[in-house]
């Protein structure tokens, strides 16, 4: 059974989203650990305490310092995939490296578009009709990694960023589970700067359908 390693900073609900679907049976895998940057944040609570590690990188000599604690963290576990899941901290070059090819984020627009953070409000005041979310491979560079799928929303008349935000997470959670069956059935790599599903280049992100199951934009059938 695949082994995932989840990244989080805040509350955990994608985290709770994964727990979900490996209890119902509708994600073959399992959580082998959670790690934070926020020794109090509410995601660790979802999970027993020996699946647990936090630190605070102010008490490290450097970036780097605590990177490697944190890679050595993880690595210990020996996950077969490791999820950003509302992790906020950017990861250092050397991490990414260290785990490149296996590393997902979910970053709540539709990339490239507003990268980093603030992307409803960002979304509301450039005018959009359209928001959402994306998974992508995770690279040094922030948010810029090749897009895997993304789920779509439309935004309202009136919407603020709170109201944005909360449609958007809606879709976020079945997003997420819908890439990682395709990951730990061993049907997603990344290919250098490009996504490979099935041994096949994918040249446009997947979109999730209401069904919550992924979709070449081009094709009907899902995956």
């Amino acid at each position: 059974m695949q082994r995932i390693a989840m990244l989080a900073s805040g509350r955990g609900s994608n985290l709770q989203a994964i727990l979900d679907a490996i209890a119902s049976g509708t994600l073959p895998a399992q959580v082998v650990g959670v790690f934070s940057d926020k020794p109090g944040a509410a995601a660790l609570e979802r999970v027993p305490a020996d699946l647990r590690w936090s630190a605070d990188p102010k008490s490290f000599a450097s970036r780097e310092g605590f990177d490697a604690a944190l890679g050595d963290a993880i690595a210990a576990v020996q996950p077969d995939w490791i999820v950003c899941a509302g992790y906020l901290r950017i990861l250092g070059d050397a991490f990414v490296e260290r785990f490149r090819g296996r590393l997902l984020n979910i970053h709540p627009s539709l990339l490239p578009k507003f990268r980093g953070l603030r992307t409803h409000a960002r979304c509301i005041a450039e005018g959009d009709r359209e928001h959402g979310a994306s998974v992508h491979f995770v690279i040094p560079e922030l948010d810029a990694g090749t897009v895997i799928a993304q789920a779509r929303v439309p935004v309202h008349p009136g919407d603020d960023a709170d109201t944005l935000a909360a449609r958007v997470l809606e879709v976020e959670h079945p997003l997420l589970i819908a890439v990682l069956r395709l990951a730990v059935a061993g049907r997603l790599a990344e290919r250098g700067t490009n996504v490979a599903v099935d041994g096949h280049p994918l040249f446009t992100p997947l979109l999730l359908d209401s069904a919550g199951a992924l979709r070449s934009p081009d094709a009907g059938t899902p995956l």
